[in-house]
């Protein structure tokens, strides 16, 4: 079972579902020129991540 943020606020991989705290090392983050940070599902390597509760 994965813990809560502080923030109580977990990101959902759009692609294929894998769910983590916002913010916890299990994302992958990736520096895009032109756009800037993005968060990066470590299952599918999708960039289709939302950030809710």
């Amino acid at each position: 079972m994965a813990m809560q943020s502080p923030s109580g606020r977990h990101s959902r991989c759009l692609n294929c579902g894998f769910e983590a705290p916002g913010g916890d090392d299990a994302w992958v983050r990736l520096e895009v020129p032109g756009l800037g940070r993005m968060t990066q599902c470590p299952e599918c390597e999708s960039t289709n991540v939302m950030t809710g509760r």
